[in-house]
């Protein structure tokens, strides 16, 4: 049969805990759909029938067990009403435990340009609301991968996406409204990669009834080869949560690890606008030059960028030459002579500071409602301009240098720290406090001041090597 992922609704009220120990009365109907769920998701044996019933129950405790680890809920071993909650809303069908997680080979798709095709359409919904959603939910996957997707109205898809109801060829049949909302395949020939959705639910753009852009978003996650993740927060969650903010909807961290495990970080020319490397003119600052210094770095999405004047190198793991470009070839509103620049890779923005000012962008957009005013940040009046900034990802705090001094912000709270600033020669002896830009790489910090780099180790709290600045540019 096919590895298929599918969302299920089980109809369970929520109650209080029930005990396993022969307490439970014949005829309360929940039992035989928890068992149910059970051996659906979590390779319950059919033939442990009535099983809630037996004072012997270690075999239904031990999958309760393991069913609330899997959710992310308190481990009791007890139909408890949190329990029930949560098996109570939307799921996705792919089993948390069984024939799904031994799926051999982890498959994926051998090339990094996929076709899908749209075979039919709901009537819930314009056509063009139709393409919309599932345009945008291939995006979230684009953004973060070297993948990409182009339509195909005709013929055979590596994808293929259509609306039906009842048995439909598959061997899976859907079955009416309110429960098995859309299922799909893992990657490959065929049926293999494909796309259903139930038409008996009802789909919508927002969270009035089945949010369609949520569902597709999920399934192609399984047509790309994901399989489910503990984390309640990730699109790829057992659950279905229709309360995501649909605005503004972003991948969790934890989806972006699990797909790039299968395909890698995208290529910067996926999350930015297609251009040639620049070509030299006068005045164009000489990549090796031992006294060249930069006036900002960053990474991007697993690239790192250096600034300098009114243009950017740009360092990809892909790529065995850095690339010079022009800053406005990228974000055309923005200054040249930046001061600072980090990424929160949660976020995936990258924040970008000149003056008193700051940019928030994403990819090759600049995001709405900036600039903004540094001071917002909880910086004093005094402060004019920042001259570096690092997000540290290990405790989501992001620390800014200003002349002598560092402050901390809490990106959690969106509040600056207490006790701070601090002076830089106290926290990271050894480390010029003229400070250009500083970046966070594998557990080690790197100060760029003038034209040398302090690799720091936070732990030993020493300077353990001093480069040059333009070293990791192939010089």
């Amino acid at each position: 049969m096919k590895h298929l992922a599918f969302l299920v609704l089980l109809c369970l009220p929520v109650c209080s805990a029930y005990p396993l120990n022969g307490a439970m009365k014949e005829e309360d109907p929940n039992m035989d759909l928890v068992q149910q769920y059970l051996e659906k998701y979590y390779n319950l044996a059919k033939d442990e029938k009535h099983v809630f019933r037996r004072k012997d129950s270690s075999p239904v405790v031990n999958k309760i067990q393991e069913m609330q680890k899997f959710l992310g809920l308190e481990v009791t071993g007890k139909l408890d009403s949190n329990t029930l909650e949560v098996i109570n809303k939307p799921r996705c069908g792919v089993p948390d435990v069984g024939h799904f997680s031994t799926f051999p080979g982890m498959p994926k798709w051998g090339k990094n340009h996929l076709t899908y095709r749209i075979v039919n359409y709901t009537p819930d919904l314009p056509r063009d609301a139709v393409d919309s959603a599932i345009e945008k939910a291939l995006k979230v996957w684009e953004e973060v991968t070297p993948l990409t997707f182009s339509r195909m109205h005709e013929g055979e898809a590596d994808i293929m996406i259509s609306f039906a109801v009842g048995a439909h060829g598959d061997f899976e049949p859907f079955d009416g409204p309110g429960q098995s909302l859309a299922h799909a395949y893992p990657p490959g020939s065929g049926l293999y990669g494909d796309v259903h959705f139930d038409d008996d639910e009802k789909w919508t753009e927002d969270a009035s009834g089945t949010n369609l852009f949520l569902v597709a978003a999920h399934e192609l996650g399984h047509s790309l080869g994901l399989f489910h993740s503990a984390n309640p927060e990730a699109l790829m969650y057992a659950v279905y949560k229709p309360n995501r903010n649909l605005d503004h909807f972003r991948l969790s961290q934890d989806d972006v690890d699990g797909i790039q495990s299968l395909y890698g970080c995208p290529s910067f020319q996926n999350s930015m606008v297609s251009t040639q490397s620049s070509p030299p003119e006068p005045g164009t600052p000489a990549l090796c030059d031992p006294a060249l210094s930069f006036d900002a770095v960053s990474t991007l999405r697993g690239e790192i960028l250096f600034f300098k004047d009114r243009y950017l190198w740009r360092k990809s793991p892909w790529s065995f030459q850095p690339e010079l470009h022009l800053i406005s070839a990228f974000w055309p509103s923005l200054p040249s002579d930046l001061d600072a620049a980090y990424e929160d890779s949660s976020k995936d923005i990258v924040f970008i500071f000149k003056g008193n000012k700051f940019w928030a962008v994403r990819g090759s957009e600049v995001q709405a409602g900036y600039p903004k005013v540094i001071h917002i940040l909880g910086f004093p009046p005094t402060i004019r301009k920042i001259d570096a900034a690092v997000y540290d990802k290990e405790i989501k705090k992001t620390y800014f240098f200003v002349e002598d001094k560092y402050w901390r912000f809490d990106e959690k709270s969106q509040s600056m720290e207490k006790g701070f600033p601090r002076r830089i020669a106290d926290d990271f002896p050894g480390v010029k406090t003229k400070v250009d830009a500083v970046l966070q790489e594998s557990g080690f910090f790197y100060f760029f001041s003038g034209s040398l780099q302090f690799e720091f180790d936070p732990n030993a709290k020493t300077v353990t090597h001093i480069l040059k600045s333009n070293s990791r540019l192939r010089c």
